[in-house]
């Protein structure tokens, strides 16, 4: 309780799409605060070029860039023991989801936050929907982009307040070419590939949903009579032969927050998946999910067993779990034809317990 009372407060400006205005809106409260006397600094901002965002600054004091140079190119990034030096009361960081330049204290902007954070610095901040972990395969599987800088469900989860920053597609897309948001030379191009219509509403859409759900949640939580939700629990399987864990794991993190449940990754090791039948490759792709579980706050674990259904029943036996995430299996068409599939015999070792079947076809 007392690092929670020394803690800084995070609020997040979150957005669908580049363009839509959060750092705008970011430095606009910036500026009201200083009017009311609120000792704020700009940690970092990109205006990109950007008329209407670089004349927020103002007067805002900005703590001077770290200044790293990399492959003979001199990179600017947050100075964050400048900041922690200065201690101001509030500090605006852009883009929550950057990654940092090499040599860099910490690898991610999102971590340069945290410690902001647990210094008793507060922070604002911003970020777009796609860059929210949990959402990286759903984000893909429609815009055909993977997006390479991610954050952790957890640090969104922490805000102690969460803005969306919204704007109609057709709206985005008129910004966009009015050369608003990108160079010219890159307009077409966005046009025709991220920013198109379907997308945009989908990415809007889901940022309206997350953000939606997590005003549900922080209601909840101020409710002194709603009681925490104890009787679901989530449970994902992984083995060797899982063809896309990780987006099994993110599968899985997603439902457990929706119940407000607790989830398990659990390596189910058969026989057949003792280290010395299972190579090296395959042993860092597990993990890799694993610690990808632990990531999205939830608990990996290996359990044994003689057989996968066998074992999925004693560990659904041993902590009560209500649903179970696997893959689909991906079994030739005339293996089909003889005998039941793994999927199969699970349905009937776990009576009572909803299995929900995840593609984890490759795209």
């Amino acid at each position: 309780m007392l690092r929670e009372q020394q803690r800084g407060r995070l609020k997040v400006y979150l957005g669908f799409a580049p363009g839509v205005g959060k750092t705008f809106e970011m430095l606009q409260e910036g500026q009201r605060l200083k009017k009311q006397g609120v000792d704020v600094v700009i940690g970092i901002v990109e205006t990109h070029g950007r008329a209407d965002t670089a004349s927020m600054v103002g007067e805002l004091e900005q703590v001077p860039r770290r200044k790293i140079e990399y492959r003979a190119v001199v990179l600017e990034e947050m100075d964050l023991d400048a900041v922690l030096t200065r201690r101001p009361m509030v500090a605006l960081v852009d883009e929550l989801a950057h990654t940092n330049a090499p040599g860099s204290r910490h690898a991610k902007r999102f971590q340069d936050v945290e410690e902001l954070l647990r210094s008793g610095i507060s922070v604002i901040t911003t970020m777009n929907i796609q860059h929210l972990e949990s959402l990286y395969d759903t984000v893909e599987r429609f815009t055909g982009v993977k997006v390479k800088e991610r954050v952790p469900d957890h640090v969104l989860g922490q805000a102690h307040q969460v803005v969306n920053v919204d704007l109609p597609a057709e709206d985005l897309q008129e910004r966009m070419r009015a050369g608003k948001i990108y160079p010219t030379e890159r307009i077409e191009r966005a046009l025709g590939h991220f920013f198109t219509e379907p997308n945009l509403n989908q990415l809007r859409e889901i940022a309206l949903e997350q953000v939606a759900h997590i005003l549900d949640r922080k209601r909840q939580e101020r409710d002194r009579d709603t009681t925490a939700n104890t009787s679901e629990r989530v449970m994902v399987c992984v083995s060797s032969g899982s063809p896309n864990a990780l987006r099994l794991m993110r599968k899985a993190a997603r439902l457990a927050d929706r119940f407000g449940a607790p989830w398990y990754a659990v390596y189910v090791q058969t026989p057949k998946e003792s280290t010395e039948r299972v190579d090296a490759t395959t042993q860092r792709r597990i993990a890799d999910s694993l610690a990808l579980a632990q990531q999205l706050e939830g608990i990996p674990m290996t359990f044994q067993g003689p057989d996968l259904p066998s074992a999925v029943a004693a560990f659904v036996q041993e902590y009560g779990i209500t649903h179970v995430v696997v893959g689909r299996p991906q079994r030739p068409w005339y293996k089909r034809l003889f005998g039941s599939s793994v999927l199969d015999r699970l349905v009937r070792t776990v009576p009572g317990v909803d299995i929900v079947v995840v593609d984890t076809a490759p795209e």
